[in-house]
């Protein structure tokens, strides 16, 4: 008995996959065709940029979901995908052109490479596959078989010197943003490997720790004096915003504060579609970092909630083919890109409401951003691949049962 697997296709995946990615072209237009007309150029440039971008992550979906589940875990092709991302990294950081004080992007004629945004789902895969394979021993001895009983790794094949490789060479360009949302999918990978539930409650309860007097030490410490370390004098404005963005308007807390404007702006209805008074050269990355504080002022919070809702469900049914899936691989990467997606939409809302230190996180469909939207379409093909093959083998175990 044989299973097309176009039979098995998730719509409660693709479906909402599709009103995002769909939304996320009007809000891009919103948002940016103001300011591309001021400055002389189509209305329609970014928009038709994103465009494209979504034209190809449509392919990669089709092409993705009809490949044996297989491919994934072969480590030959893992490497290659791996070894090339850090090739990408270096020729941001060398020949990248530089994007409000940081590299990380590449110019490539009408299109911009951002390499960085491929380590997510790049970590996602090294560590599920490295995790799932040692299931056994982890159930037995726990934490202790991924530590090696070291605390530090001792050798260059160890995932955490490989993860310490990856995500510190984000340092150099810097990309606190980034950075912060993979150090984060490292800990879900980690928690969810089959060690036992009470590390999830302490890692938490240590990243919680260490968050708050990290901000207490730069509070007392001065941000004039924290901005003068090499690293991180690029985020020290971020910091001086996150504490008081009133306290300088024009200069540290003018983000902060106009994304503040743009919320109280769109009131529980909103301004209507387009009719954003924020986005016309008041708030600075409108179309980025800060676009649900638009989608806020011109849908309301009625409008909002709705999106929200709509990105959650995908979120939990993307959880959910995780949490069904029988093999721990499947499992893991499923589990590992629900959650980075919502780790995503916590870091970002975070940042605009001014909960936490804005990063430059994007928000996940709605900013304006080609590479975060085909990183995000190829995390949702492996899932609708993972989902597909699960419900397939399933199929072919009660077929066998019946026998």
């Amino acid at each position: 008995m044989k299973i097309s697997k176009r039979h098995l296709l998730n719509y409660s995946i693709l479906v909402p996959y599709i009103l995002l990615s769909v939304l996320g072209l009007i809000v891009v237009y919103s948002t940016t065709s103001a300011s591309l007309i001021q400055e002389g150029q189509s209305a329609f440039q970014l928009v038709r940029n994103q465009g494209i971008f979504w034209f190809v992550s449509l392919i990669l979906i089709a092409v993705i979901y009809k490949l044996k589940l297989g491919f994934l875990r072969n480590e030959r092709l893992l490497f290659i995908v791996m070894f090339s991302e850090l090739v990408l990294l270096a020729l941001a950081r060398l020949i990248g052109i530089p994007i409000n004080g940081a590299y990380g992007w590449i110019k490539v004629g009408p299109i911009t490479v951002q390499p960085a945004e491929y380590l997510k789902i790049i970590i996602i895969w090294y560590l599920a596959q490295r995790f799932s394979k040692q299931q056994e021993e982890i159930g037995v001895y726990d934490f202790q078989v991924l530590t090696l009983n070291q605390w530090l790794p001792r050798s260059f094949n160890d995932w955490r010197f490989v993860l310490l490789v990856m995500i510190g060479s984000l340092a150099i360009f810097p990309d606190l943003g980034n950075a912060t949302i993979l150090f984060l999918v490292a800990l879900l990978m980690y928690s969810i490997s089959g060690i036992a539930h009470r590390w999830f409650a302490t890692i938490l309860g240590i990243l919680t720790s260490v968050s708050f007097v990290s901000l207490t030490a730069i509070k007392l410490i001065g941000v004039d004096k924290f901005s003068k370390i090499p690293v991180f004098g690029y985020v020290a404005k971020r910091f001086s915003a996150f504490f008081n963005p009133f306290d300088d308007v024009a200069g540290a807390g003018h983000q902060l504060a106009n994304s503040y404007y743009a919320m109280v702006n769109g009131g529980w209805f909103g301004l209507g579609l387009g009719n954003s008074i924020e986005k016309r050269g008041y708030l600075p990355e409108a179309h980025t970092d800060f676009v649900f504080s638009i989608v806020i002022e011109e849908f309301g919070f009625v409008g909002a909630s709705l999106i929200l809702a709509l990105l959650f469900f995908l979120i939990l049914r993307i959880i959910l083919v995780g949490v069904r899936a029988k093999d721990p691989f499947n499992s893991m990467v499923a589990i590992g890109i629900g959650g980075m997606i919502l780790i995503q939409v916590f870091v970002n809302i975070g940042g605009i409401s001014g909960l936490i230190p804005s990063t430059g996180v994007t928000f996940p469909f709605l900013s304006q951003g080609g590479n975060s939207l085909l990183v995000l379409s190829v995390a949702i093909a492996f899932v609708l691949n993972i989902d597909a093959s699960e419900k397939r083998a399933k199929l072919y175990r009660e077929y066998e049962a019946q026998l």
